[in-house]
């Protein structure tokens, strides 16, 4: 399929979600700074991973609206993660998608407020999701799962402790801070869609695959600025170039293969494709 030709309108229709968001925040400045992070670009994997994992269970029966909610949720907390992770605290880093961060645009204890309520926020969408009850209240479980202390907030805390270790322990690190909210995104699709417990499983294995494709493919395109003794751990220093993109490929496989027991798995399939071919 044209991949681009898909996620384009699906993009455009999450931005909107997303740019809509905080109309009532106060101060006027801080509206403005919640909106900021929202308005610099990114690619959305993570809620066409939604919508993909939807679109797969459901097909042309998708329920749009639900997955647009559940889409734009878990890319608010994608956003608030890399706010904060931008913080001099955390990573120290002045632009983001050719932008400044939050923390140069605006200033630290903002930054940290806006990543707050970008957190807050995306609960807030999921409560409202024209889902059932059950849906509703599955989503958010899962969405706090991935983002909390044993997913993403785990995996950044176990990152920031890393002194050293072999490749498992860095497959543990990223299945936390990388890993678990993109397969939380896949999840979030599924569960918007109806999927059966065999399709969420499916599923679970599809979003895990891709969640690490998709770091091993960051570690190769970031190989020149992660170098030297006081880079982050890579999976480029430990395994090279050419055996992780091997994995990586090995991963995008695995997951078309569980995508494929799908009924409509097209979209599904190329993201796992795209997650390792991309150039950032």
């Amino acid at each position: 399929m044209d991949l681009h030709a898909w996620a384009a309108p699906r993009r455009a229709a999450v931005d909107a979600v997303l740019l809509a968001r905080f109309g009532d925040a106060w101060p006027p400045r801080f509206l403005a700074a919640c909106r900021y992070p929202l308005q610099t670009g990114g690619k959305r994997i993570r809620p066409l991973l939604t919508r993909a994992a939807g679109e797969a269970v459901a097909g042309a029966d998708a329920p749009i609206d639900a997955l647009l909610a559940a889409g734009a949720a878990v890319e608010l907390v994608h956003t608030y993660s890399l706010v904060h992770d931008d913080l001099p605290a955390m990573d120290d880093d002045d632009e983001r998608r050719g932008q400044p961060t939050v923390h140069r645009a605006y200033d630290e204890a903002t930054a940290v407020l806006v990543g707050d309520a970008l957190l807050t926020e995306a609960f807030a969408v999921l409560a409202a999701a024209p889902a059932s009850d059950a849906a509703r209240v599955a989503m958010v479980a899962e969405l706090a799962r991935a983002a909390g202390h044993i997913g993403m907030i785990g995996g950044q805390a176990a990152d920031i402790a890393w002194t050293g270790g072999d490749v498992d322990a860095l497959v543990t690190v990223h299945r936390g801070k990388t890993g678990a909210l993109i397969r939380a995104a896949t999840l979030l699709g599924g569960i918007a869609a109806g999927a059966s417990a065999v399709q969420l499983a499916q599923l679970t294995t599809y979003g895990e695959a891709v969640g690490l494709a998709f770091q091993l493919a960051d570690d190769v395109l970031d190989e020149d600025e992660d170098a030297g003794d006081d880079g982050p751990p890579s999976y480029v220093r430990l395994l090279g170039v050419d055996e992780t993109l091997r994995r990586a490929h090995e991963l995008a496989v695995r997951a078309e293969a569980a995508a494929r027991t799908l009924p409509s798995p097209d979209a599904l399939v190329a993201l796992a494709r795209f997650t390792v071919a991309r150039d950032h």
